[in-house]
C-alpha cells in the first residue's frame, strides 16, 4: 500500500468515526428529549347501592383478556376489573387507621416471575395495614420463610385443583372470556375465647374463594381465621374487627386498577407535548361491544352458611349451590368514570394531566347486568387472535390546555398529527427485563412444617401454559403447613378434618355453586392445574405446590 492510500484511507475511517460519533451524539440527544413515564389510575364502574343485610360476600363474572399486545416485563402492573371487600362496622373503630380487607382478582403484577400476556389471579387478603398479605396457599409477602407475613395466611380446599404461588393461572390465550369468582363464609372451624395464649376472640368465618369457569367450579382455598387475628394478639384493641368475625361490607367499589403502563413524552420545537403509549387493548364482541363486568351478586348467610353449618352440626347434606333467596344483584348504572393520568418524571402530581378516554369510550350500552363500553372513533383500531377480537386503544396523545388551565388533558391524536421530530414513532415497548425468574422454593429443613408430619404422596409435577413446572405433593387435609401455622389444637384440626371430608364426598368440581352468567362464554383454567386424587386419597387430603421454576428441580424431600 503507498503513502498515499495509506492516507486516504486514514481520512475515510477518520470521516466514519466522526459521522458515527455525530450519529450517536444526535440519538442522544434525540433521546433526551423524550421522558418515560406511565399511565396509571383508575376505571370506575357505576352501581346502585344494595341493602347492608348482604353481608355474608359476593361473586362476580370478570372478562379475562391480554391488556397490552405483548407482556413487556415487571414494571407494567395492572389489574383488570375487580374490588376490595372490607370488613363492615356497626361502630366507630378505636384507632385512626385500619386497611384490612380481600382484593386481589385479575392482572399483571411486579413480583410475578412467569408473566405471560394472559393474566392471572391472586386472592390478595390483606392483613393489618399491608404488615403481610395472602396470595393463595404458600403464596403471601415476599419469599423470606422465617418471615412468612401472610404465606401461611390460605389453606387448601379443593383436590381438584393445584395452586402455583405465582398466581392462579388461566388458559393461554383467554381472549373475553368471562371469570367468575367470589368469597362466602364457610364454618369449617369453631370460635375460639383464647388467640395465640391471649384473651383475644377468633371467629369461625373461613372466607372460601368459589369459581365458576369453563373447567373448574366450586371452591378452591380459604383465608385462615388466624390470618387475620394475628393483629389483635399485638393490639388487643383491635379484637373482633376483622373478617373472622365482622360481616362483609355490602356495597363495594368496582374499578379496574392501573399501577403502570409504559408511556413516553416529548415537545417538539413549538412548545406542544405529545405523549404515547403502550399499545393497550379490550376484547370486543361481534356488535362491537365489549362486556367487562358482569352480574354482580352479594349475599347474606341465608345463600350458603346456614344449611352448610346445619350440615357440620349433623343435618342434611348441603350441596353447596347458593340459594337465591339469600342472595340479590346489584345493579349498574350507566356511564364510567376514568382518572387515568400520565406519570413523567419530575411531574409534579398536582400537575398531572387527566387522559380524555371518554371521548372515545361510550359506557351508555351498559345495562344493569352487564358493565359494557363501546369503543368509537377512527383512531381504534381492530384486530382479530385465534381466540377472540380486540380492540386497540389510541396510543398517541396531544396535551392541550384552555385558557387559565396550567394542566390541560391529553386528547387522542392520529399517529400522523405527532410530528417526526419528537422521535415518538421510534420509542420501544417491548420487553428489556432479561432477568431469569427466580424459583418458589418452600422449606426443606426435616423440621419443618411441610416435612412434619409431611406429605402422604408425592413428588409430582405439572408444566404449565406459563413455561414453569410446578412439583407438588398430596397431604393430608388437616396436615398441610397452612393450618399447622393457624393456631389450631390437633382436636381443632381434626374436626376440620371430619368437615372437609363430608365436602369431598359431597360437593364436585363440575356443577354450578355460583350463580350462572346470563351472556357470554366461561373462560378456562390452566388445564394442567387440573389433578385427580391418587387412589385412597381422594377425601380429605389436598395437594399442595411446593416448588415453582423453569424446569425440573431438585424436590428435597
Amino acid at each position: 500500500m503507498t503513502k498515499k492510500m495509506i492516507v486516504k484511507v486514514f481520512l475515510v475511517l477518520n470521516l466514519i468515526i466522526l459521522l458515527t460519533s455525530f450519529a450517536s451524539a444526535q440519538k442522544a440527544s434525540d433521546e433526551s428529549k423524550i421522558k418515560k413515564g406511565n399511565v396509571g389510575g383508575y376505571m370506575i364502574a357505576q352501581t346502585e347501592k344494595v341493602d347492608q343485610s348482604y353481608n355474608a360476600g359476593y361473586s362476580m363474572y370478570v372478562a379475562a383478556y391480554p391488556l397490552l399486545k405483548k407482556y413487556p416485563g415487571r414494571s407494567f402492573q395492572s389489574g383488570l376489573f375487580g374490588t376490595w371487600m372490607h370488613p363492615q362496622y356497626d361502630r366507630p373503630l378505636p384507632v385512626d387507621k385500619l386497611y384490612t380487607d380481600i382484593e386481589g382478582g385479575l392482572g399483571w403484577w411486579r413480583d410475578t416471575e412467569y408473566a405471560t400476556e394472559t393474566p392471572k389471579f391472586i386472592m390478595g387478603g390483606v392483613q393489618r395495614d399491608f404488615v403481610g398479605w395472602a396470595n393463595g396457599p404458600g403464596a403471601g409477602q415476599g419469599r423470606d420463610w422465617s418471615k412468612p407475613k401472610g404465606k401461611y395466611g390460605v389453606a387448601q380446599l379443593s383436590p381438584w385443583l393445584l395452586w402455583p404461588p405465582d398466581g392462579l393461572n388461566l388458559k393461554q390465550g383467554t381472549c373475553g372470556e368471562l371469570f367468575g369468582s367470589g368469597y362466602l363464609p364457610l364454618p369449617l372451624t369453631e370460635p375460639k375465647s383464647k388467640t395465640a395464649g391471649e384473651d383475644i376472640i377468633t371467629g369461625n368465618q373461613c372466607w372460601t374463594l368459589f369459581l365458576n369457569t369453563g373447567n373448574f367450579k366450586g371452591p378452591v382455598a380459604f383465608f385462615t381465621p388466624y390470618f387475620w387475628t394475628q393483629a389483635s394478639v399485638d393490639d388487643q384493641q383491635l379484637n373482633g374487627l376483622f373478617l373472622d368475625q365482622r360481616p362483609s361490607l355490602a356495597n363495594k367499589p368496582f374499578q379496574m386498577e392501573t399501577q403502570h403502563i409504559h408511556s413516553f413524552e416529548a415537545t417538539d420545537s413549538k412548545g406542544q407535548t405529545y405523549a404515547r403509549i403502550a399499545p393497550t387493548q379490550y376484547p370486543v364482541g361481534p356488535d362491537g361491544n365489549s362486556n367487562l363486568l358482569h352480574r354482580l351478586m352479594v349475599y347474606n348467610k341465608k345463600a350458603l352458611w346456614n344449611k352448610v353449618d346445619a350440615w357440620f352440626q349433623g343435618g342434611l347434606p348441603a350441596d353447596g349451590t347458593i340459594d337465591l333467596e339469600g342472595a340479590t344483584m346489584q345493579k349498574f348504572k350507566k356511564g364510567v368514570r376514568s382518572n387515568w393520568k400520565l406519570y413523567a418524571d419530575n411531574v409534579p402530581k398536582d400537575k398531572l394531566a387527566l387522559m380524555n378516554i371518554t371521548s372515545y369510550m361510550d359506557a351508555n350500552v351498559t345495562d344493569t347486568a352487564t358493565l359494557r363500553v363501546r369503543w368509537e372513533g377512527a383512531i381504534i383500531t381492530h384486530r382479530k387472535t385465534n381466540n377472540g377480537s380486540l380492540v386497540t386503544l389510541p396510543e398517541y396523545y396531544k396535551l392541550v390546555k384552555n385558557g387559565n388551565d396550567e394542566v390541560g388533558q391529553w386528547i387522542a391524536v392520529a399517529p400522523e398529527e405527532v410530528p417526526a421530530e419528537t422521535r415518538l414513532h421510534n420509542v420501544d415497548f417491548s420487553n428489556s427485563d432479561k432477568r431469569i425468574p427466580i424459583a418458589y422454593i418452600t422449606p426443606k429443613e426435616k423440621e419443618s412444617c411441610w416435612k412434619t408430619p409431611g406429605p402422604v404422596a408425592g413428588p409430582f409435577e405439572a408444566k404449565l401454559g406459563d413455561g414453569s413446572v410446578v412439583t407438588y405433593y398430596w397431604y393430608r387435609f388437616a396436615d398441610q403447613p397452612a393450618l399447622l401455622n393457624a393456631d389450631l389444637t390437633k382436636d381443632e384440626r381434626e374436626e376440620m378434618q371430619r368437615r372437609v371430608e363430608l365436602l369431598h364426598r359431597h360437593w364436585k368440581k363440575d356443577r354450578e355453586y355460583l350463580p350462572s352468567p346470563f351472556i357470554g362464554k366461561l373462560a378456562d383454567i390452566d388445564p394442567a392445574l387440573i389433578v385427580t386424587p391418587p387412589k385412597g386419597l381422594e377425601f380429605g387430603y389436598v395437594p399442595i405446590v411446593t416448588q415453582q421454576g423453569l424446569k425440573k428441580l431438585n424436590h428435597g424431600m
